[in-house]
């Protein structure tokens, strides 16, 4: 009796093992049965992720509460039998990197020094694409604030729109390294009026359609979201109505509100590939 009780122990014993071992192995690497989503983000990102910025929106947030991002997922996955999981970040963070989300940052971070795990403690590809099927990226409208003197050069943080092309280039081929993770970029955030001058404005939008016209390809695994061209509806300058105020370059609650769903579709449309053949803006 005490034999077959101490064989039967050693059985478990070893089934309990395996499982954790099987557990252990299975948070290392994406799960087939579903596709995760991460959102990098700072504050305009934060608008569209929580669907508006009145004082209700801004309360539930605080909360804890699920997004408008979140719940028009749960809402997917429940209608389309999908299992689609989303989170959001804030990248990178005000400490210790600093709250800078434009192309040199995301250069600097992820393909100059890319081949460490984290850069002054974000994420690089080497830690995200392991866990994400689908990676989320975007800068804060000071991105469109383009300058015309100063050094070109990949390296350099000045934000002139040849060293945002640089920038943009070294990414691409980062992130052509990782193919079985896909990449969706916002269309940089326009400025309004009151908060630029023409010509940078233009320089803007020029390096806009250059991303969505040239360094954008077919066939790759990386694709836009077109937000700029949803701000502007084609002009140079975040329009009044979808602006926060004529010298607060934020998104307005009702813009928010009404492009948030256009964001959740174009992520399905990406994750569902059809993102080559689908409206860059998820209309």
């Amino acid at each position: 009796m005490k034999k077959r009780l101490k064989l039967l122990f050693s059985i478990l014993f070893v089934m309990i093992v395996f499982s954790n071992c099987q557990n252990s192995n299975s948070g290392d690497m994406k799960d087939q049965n579903k596709q995760s989503v991460i959102f990098l983000h700072h504050s305009t990102g934060k608008t569209v992720w929580q669907g508006g910025n009145n004082f209700v929106t801004k309360v539930k947030g605080k909360l804890g509460m699920k997004s408008a991002v979140e719940k028009w997922f749960n809402r997917y996955n429940k209608e389309n039998q999908t299992s689609y999981e989303i989170k959001d970040l804030e990248f990178p963070k005000k400490q210790p990197y600093g709250w800078k989300n434009y192309p040199f940052d995301y250069y600097n971070i992820w393909v100059k020094n890319g081949d460490q795990d984290f850069y002054m403690g974000e994420p690089t590809l080497k830690t995200l694409t392991p866990e994400y099927d689908l990676i989320v990226l975007k800068h804060c409208f000071p991105v469109s604030r383009i300058v015309f003197d100063g050094e070109v050069s990949v390296d350099e943080e000045i934000k002139r729109f040849e060293n945002y092309k640089l920038q943009y280039q070294a990414l691409k081929a980062e992130m052509l390294k990782y193919p079985d993770t896909k990449f969706l970029l916002w269309t940089p955030s326009a400025l309004t009026k009151e908060s630029t001058t023409p010509e940078s404005a233009e320089a803007a939008t020029s390096f806009s359609k250059w991303v969505a016209e040239e360094w954008d390809q077919s066939g790759d695994n990386i694709f836009i979201w077109d937000f700029r061209l949803l701000e502007t509806e084609g002009g140079n300058f975040l329009l009044p109505k979808n602006s926060v105020g004529p010298k607060d370059s934020h998104p307005s609650h009702a813009f928010a509100r009404r492009v948030s769903p256009l964001f959740c579709k174009r992520m399905v449309d990406v994750l569902e590939n059809r993102g080559d053949q689908e409206s860059t803006t998820g209309e």
